[in-house]
């Protein structure tokens, strides 16, 4: 599972649930940089690590050894949580996870090596383990 080494603030501010500023399209890292095919996001969403784990190891599985698989996105996004059964009060929660806040048009990863074919249905699987709708790109 990805989520940062060292980090300078351990817990993150909540930051505003307002629909139309997280649906604005990102502006960065929205075109293939490295592979001939990639998964791009089409809605928003929160993207953990576990979920990045779970595309990812379809798309390696798919690539082989010939092809190569690029992660566009890092979890450094801290989720806190308090345990079951506490009170109100008491501080903030523990750091439970890591996320991605993820905007639409946002490149997630990237494919090469592979045939065509492949390479579109490796990234459509990968795409259903994603909390938001994808679509497949090609350069």
């Amino acid at each position: 599972m990805l989520f940062p080494k060292k980090v300078k603030h351990r817990k993150w501010q909540t930051g505003r649930k307002s629909e139309a500023r997280r649906s604005r399209p990102d502006t960065r890292g929205i075109t293939l940089s490295f592979g001939s095919y990639g998964l791009k996001a089409t809605t928003p969403a929160r993207l953990t690590s576990n979920q990045i784990e779970a595309a990812r190891k379809i798309l390696s599985r798919a690539t082989g050894k010939g092809g190569k698989v690029w992660i566009r996105v890092f979890p450094d996004r801290p989720i806190t949580q308090k345990p079951a059964e506490v009170g109100m009060g008491h501080g903030k929660g523990d750091p439970k996870y890591f996320v991605f806040e993820v905007r639409p048009g946002r490149i997630l990863f990237e494919i090469d090596g592979v045939a065509d074919t492949p390479a579109r249905d490796a990234l459509r699987r990968a795409g259903t383990k994603l909390p938001m709708k994808t679509t497949v790109v090609i350069r």
